[in-house]
């Protein structure tokens, strides 16, 4: 354990000393008190620690301190990063209601609008159990992320408490520890790195591989501990050269030695790098007062020291989404060392270690809300993207997927002819840029040109190129094939989009021509009061979700001047009609169907529409064949209401019908391999299989064996599934 302290201090210094001799609250106000000045802000913090004091009395940390100072420590970090008097005092408060003996109604009472909000969204995070084997960790993702929307306050101080725990991590056993540092690593460092929080991140990140990865971690650390006299000598050694070179230039500056973190270290390992192949190990980092003095800086140390080509980076002139500003290089140093030097200025130092937490309202005017919320959607791009596929979506699964395909995946910056800098996933093409420019332009795209060459709408667009979209007004829209082509989902979706309206507004007019035109020929009139009638009969919200129904066939013109017929009959009547035609469910145990008020007669199923249980069903009367029950849309019985019968699914249990679908694919590999293997899960069995193929379209017509509706909609929801399946339908015939 020993050893272990010391390895954590060697790397995390003060902020270890800082857990191992706890904090008090005294410690917490000294801290507080360097940054807020007014003495009802201070007092409204010290009335949160009292409340907290009281509601986790008696309680103790696995560590075997009283549990007041876990929320001590959490609100110690956030004053670190200066956060204001709400943020201190929901961070006191935070535990509370999970681990305390106090409600959310109690806190309601006691403190303003906007500590309850961000206590209450801290408590619903931490009451959210994370299971890597299930996917509950969607719901969980989805929480965190969108609780960006409500107030990015709840975020940052989930990372302070996130951070606290880590700290104490070695209080839990192995397997606890794994999956803490899992999650950590799996939900919270990628959003505290898009919301350029890089001080609380890379200790998060190291804290995870020490507990998640520890013999990947203690290597890295052997590793640095070997050369570790050597590299402090060399540093030393590049501080007072750089130092009296920029004082010769009578550039104020200040100078400091960057310990690189043992996770980024990790990463470049995992990607094949060698440990000594990894440059920046020997690191400064140089502040000066302006943008200007960044240049200059820069200048003048290239003029002593020749700087590695291609490893120049101006994040000045073009920032990341996430805020962050420098200039990095990496120079031979003395003796041949290889530095990597990053320029900035204080201002930028404090953006690039706190990223939005930068931002407190006492700083500017107005509430810290308001700031903070603006401060992101103005710099933060990814912000905008996490709401619009919130929007988009209404499952938890498909939400963290595109959140974590396009929001958190490696980066590009790419630039509009004007030089604005857009970002996109590593991967992106011409129709994702132009996507994310607006829709408009997406939909009315005609070409790309990339550094001024004409490219392909598949070209993968690479770090820094220059692209202009060229678009036409009259252009008939997006191709489908561009769903391919598109690599973020924000793109897919709304290619999607523009179809999905296309296809809608042709169904509404195939089904506004179907209607007319069978009310014509039974010489009704539609008006408002007929529309708003025959909306109620089948309880729909609007015209046109009537009309694509009857498109789809889900409900017939016979069946609305039926139901309209049947409203327009006094009581009496729909009172006799009932008695006459009351459905008589038997139990008859030789026929699948049941038929209304008729104990003994053939009945069978009509092969045209293949019904099974779970289908509404209706029979026809035949000449001299019994009963043929169909499926209730099935076309082959429309135009013979005087021959139809009510009839009825019997209950019998343990047996199997036959159905019929249609599935097309864009390529024959593995689908019908793949379509088998899901009937196992839905004990579905394949009677029969014949393979069409039309153009580059492939086609299988597949006879199965189902016992109900259900089992088959789950059958055929699992081959939508599958890769290049573009569309599954059961077949009438």
């Amino acid at each position: 354990m020993l050893i272990l302290l010391f390895l954590c201090y060697n790397y995390y210094g003060d902020n270890m000393k800082k857990d191992i001799v706890d904090i008090t609250y005294e410690d917490l106000e000294k801290k507080v008190s360097t940054y807020i000045k007014d003495k009802a802000a201070l007092a409204e913090i010290k009335k949160a620690y009292e409340f907290a004091c009281q509601a986790h009395e008696g309680e103790y940390r696995l560590t075997n301190i009283p549990y007041i100072y876990h929320p001590l420590n959490v609100a110690y970090i956030l004053a670190d990063i200066e956060a204001d008097k709400d943020t201190i005092s929901a961070a006191l408060l935070h535990d509370v209601i999970n681990k305390g003996n106090a409600t959310i109604e109690d806190v309601s009472k006691n403190f303003s609008k906007d500590i309850v909000t961000l206590v209450n969204g801290v408590t619903t995070i931490n009451k959210l159990k994370f299971n890597p084997e299930n996917d509950s960790v969607n719901d969980k993702y989805k929480k965190i992320i969108v609780g960006l929307s409500e107030d990015v306050r709840i975020l940052i101080i989930k990372f302070a408490d996130r951070l606290h725990n880590m700290r104490t991590l070695w209080v839990l056993d192995e397997d606890k520890q794994k999956k803490k540092a899992y999650e950590t690593l799996e939900l919270l460092t990628p959003i505290a790195d898009r919301l350029g929080m890089n001080s609380i991140k890379s200790e998060l990140e190291d804290l995870s591989l020490r507990y998640y990865k520890p013999d990947v971690y203690f290597s890295i650390v052997d590793q640095l501990n070997q050369t570790k006299v050597e590299r402090d000598n060399c540093v030393k050694q590049m501080i007072t050269e750089v130092d009296e070179l920029l004082d010769q230039f009578n550039i104020k500056h200040k100078i400091i030695g960057r310990a690189k973190s043992i996770y980024s270290i990790y990463k470049k390992l995992s990607k094949g790098k060698r440990f000594s192949d990894i440059f920046d190990l020997l690191a400064l980092r140089i502040f000066v007062d302006t943008e200007q003095d960044c240049y200059q800086t820069l200048g003048i140390i290239h003029s002593k020291f020749r700087p590695i080509p291609k490893r120049f980076k101006d994040y000045v002139a073009m920032p990341k989404t996430n805020m962050y500003q420098s200039l990095h290089t990496t120079v031979f140093g003395e003796n041949g060392f290889l530095f990597e030097i990053q320029i900035r200025t204080y201002e930028m130092d404090e953006i690039a270690e706190n990223g939005i937490a930068a931002h407190w309202s006492y700083k500017e005017n107005g509430s810290v809300k308001a700031n903070m919320q603006s401060a992101m959607e103005q710099k933060l791009q990814f912000f905008k993207e996490i709401m619009e596929l919130n929007n988009q979506s209404n499952d938890d699964k498909e939400f963290v997927n595109n959140a974590r395909e396009d929001v958190f995946k490696d980066t590009i910056y790419v630039f509009t002819p004007k030089g604005d800098v857009i970002e996109l996933p590593s991967g992106s093409t011409p129709i994702d840029f132009a996507y994310r420019i607006h829709s408009g332009v997406g939909d009315t795209m005609v070409g790309a040109i990339v550094n001024n060459n004409i490219v392909p709408l598949n070209y993968v667009l690479q770090n820094n190129d220059i692209i202009k979209i060229n678009t036409n007004k009259n252009s008939a829209g997006p191709s489908r094939e561009w769903i391919d082509m598109a690599y973020t989902q924000q793109a897919k979706n709304k290619i999607r989009g523009f179809f999905n309206k296309i296809d809608k507004d042709e169904l509404v007019k195939k089904g506004s021509d179907i209607l007319t035109k069978d009310f014509r020929k039974n010489k009704i009139s539609i008006d408002q009061d007929l529309e708003k009638t025959i909306l109620e009969l089948f309880k729909l919200t609007d015209i046109n979700e009537l009309y694509i129904d009857i498109a789809n066939n889900k409900i017939t013109p016979k069946q609305i001047i039926n139901a309209l017929n049947s409203s327009n009959k006094s009581k009496e009547e729909l009172i006799l009609d009932k008695v006459i035609n009351a459905d008589v469910k038997q139990e008859n145990h030789k026929n699948d169907v049941i038929v209304s008020n008729i104990d003994e007669i053939k009945v069978k199923l009509a092969s045209c529409c293949k019904p099974i249980p779970g289908d509404k069903i209706l029979g026809y009367i035949t000449k001299g064949n019994g009963i043929s029950v169909h499926r209730h849309i099935c076309p082959n019985i429309t135009e013979s209401n005087e021959r139809l019968i009510d009839v009825d699914w019997n209950s019998i249990k343990d047996k199997k019908y036959s159905s019929e679908i249609l599935v097309k694919a864009i390529t024959d590999k593995d689908i019908l391999l793949n379509i088998i293997s899901k009937t196992s899960n839905n004990n579905i069995s394949v009677l029969s299989v014949n393979n069409m193929t039309q153009g580059d379209t492939y086609t299988f017509d597949l006879i199965i064996s189902v016992s109900d509706l259900e089992s088959l909609n789950k059958f055929i929801l699992d081959v939508e599934s599958i890769k290049n399946v573009v569309s599954v339908e059961r077949v009438i015939k």
